[in-house]
Order: C-alpha cells, then structure tokens, then sequence
C-alpha cells in the first residue's frame, strides 16, 4: 500500500513538473504581462504621446479617473505609457495612481517646453539632470499702493514642514530632484542619435504658470539656472521621490522668446523619437533575473 502511495505522489510530481515546463507563465526568461516591473512613459497632452503609443506590442488601454494608461511592451519589456494631462495637480495625481497600480521599476516625464536659455534653440533638448517647482514662490511684504514687484520673491520649499512659517530661511529655498543617474546615463548614450537639435543636461522648471514675460524668464534663468519651463516634470519628480521610483525628465524645446524661437508642434514627435532609443537603451541595462 506504501509503495502504490509512493507510486502515485510520484507520477504526480512527474505531471506537475510537465505542466509548468510547458506553461508560458511559469517557464524561466518568458516575458508576460505584469511579470516585471514596467517603465513608465508620461506624456501631459494627446500631442506628447501619439507617436510613442503605436510603437507598443500589445497596448491595451486602461483608465482610471480622468488619466488613461497605454500598457505594452518594448523589446518585449513591458511599458506604460500615461497620458497625464496638463498641470502639477494632475501629474502629481496621475503619478500617484500609475505608481500604486503598477509598481514601476522607472518613470519617463516628457514633452515640449519653453526655452530660459537663449543658447538652447526648438528642437533642442534637455535632460532634466535636475528638476525644480518655479511657481512655490512668496511674494515680498508690501501694503496697498505699493505695488508688485516679482523680483522680489522668493523660493518657497514645500517639504520643509519642520520650518516656522514661510519666513524661515529653512523655507525660503529652493528644492532640486536630482535625476536618476543610470536614466541620465541611458539618455546620454543615444543622444548622438538624435539629430533634430543639441541634447544637453540642464536644469528644468515647472510651474502652473505660462511665462511670456522675457525679463521673468531671464529671471529664473538666473537665480534657479533653469534652461527650460513646463508644467508638470517637478511634480511627478516629488511623488516619484516620495515612492522611492527612479524618475527622469526629458523636455524638448518647442519654442523660446528669449532668442525669437517660434512656436512648433512637430518638436513633440520628435522628441517621443529620441525617448523611445532612451527606454530601449535602458531596457538593454536592466539585469536579466
């Protein structure tokens, strides 16, 4: 009777074995869906994520509230791509739910800015080596009849909770989110294949703010060495530091009054070419577990 029992745990463990030999999701190096962590593209606006989408296996859509998440996969690495729309709320917001949906291993803000550098020409690019808020600013004290002055203001950091009031010099400076250097390092090995404009690392500002003031401009360029303004990069660079996921910012220049570049829309195809030879760079980098 042992040995029929025997026999039989035997011929069973032999059946399970074949199963998960041949199951796709259970064999070794087999790339499925939610397997690994996914690297996250964002885009603000239709325009930004257009041209990466179609270049996605597989893409099934998914929404969640307004934010609407493109999931596929690259070189057989999965990727979402979110469309985020247009602002610091809702990009601080849709990083929030891609990050608690997806557990991704990185994320990718980019799109088209205004230029803060007269060097720095449309089409150009900038690696957002370092990202900052430009618009958590307080103003200088003065009564009614005085006026306003913006040159006055001054940084405000939003995560200096332990600061007394926005008085406090602890306050009163301003926040960099540094990038990812193995991201930094991937966008910088292809940038010679981009041929459209420069690539360069620079410093990227975000606010819910559109300048067209040139003077304001060369403002933040001088005391927050900005080299380009948009509107949502700093606040994913906050909630994905709050996560503790690698984040990098990538802007192309679709404009600059600071040296009479004009306004063009192709700039974000083109920059969705260049990000697409970063993430198959930094999927080739990604160890094989």
């Amino acid at each position: 009777m042992l040995k029929k029992s025997a026999l039989i745990a035997t011929i069973v463990i032999l059946i399970l074995l074949i199963i998960s030999v041949s199951n796709p999701i259970t064999k070794i190096g087999t790339e499925v869906e939610g397997a690994k962590r996914p690297i996250i593209i964002q885009a603000p606006m239709p325009i930004e994520a257009e041209k990466f989408v179609p270049k996605l296996k597989n893409v099934k859509e998914e929404k969640s509230g307004t934010f609407v998440f493109y999931k596929g996969t690259l070189d057989k690495y999965p990727v979402v791509v979110a469309k985020t729309g247009k602002g610091m709320e809702n990009t601080a917001a849709a990083t929030a739910v891609a990050i608690e949906k997806f557990n991704p291993l990185a994320i990718i803000n980019q799109g088209t800015s205004g230029g803060h550098d007269s060097n720095l020409y449309v089409f150009d690019i900038v690696l957002g080596k370092r990202v900052t808020n430009i618009g958590s600013l307080n103003t200088a004290n003065r009564d009614e009849n005085q006026g306003i002055d913006p040159t006055k203001w001054k940084p405000v950091d939003l995560l200096a909770s332990e600061g007394n009031g926005l008085e406090d010099p602890i306050v009163q400076k301003i926040r960099y989110y540094d990038a990812d250097k193995d991201l930094l390092a991937a966008a910088v090995a292809v940038k010679d294949n981009y041929t459209k404009g420069k690539v360069v690392e620079g410093t990227i500002g975000s606010s819910n703010v559109w300048n067209n003031e040139v003077d304001r401009i060369k403002w933040f360029h001088t005391n927050y060495g900005t080299s380009v303004e948009e509107m949502e990069g700093a606040a994913a660079a906050q909630i994905a530091k709050a996560y503790d996921v690698p984040f990098l910012c990538i802007r192309v220049l679709a404009n600059n009054k600071t040296n009479g570049g004009k306004y063009n829309p192709d700039t974000a195809a083109a920059n969705q070419e260049y990000v697409y030879e970063v993430v198959k760079k930094y999927i080739s980098t990604i160890p094989i577990k």
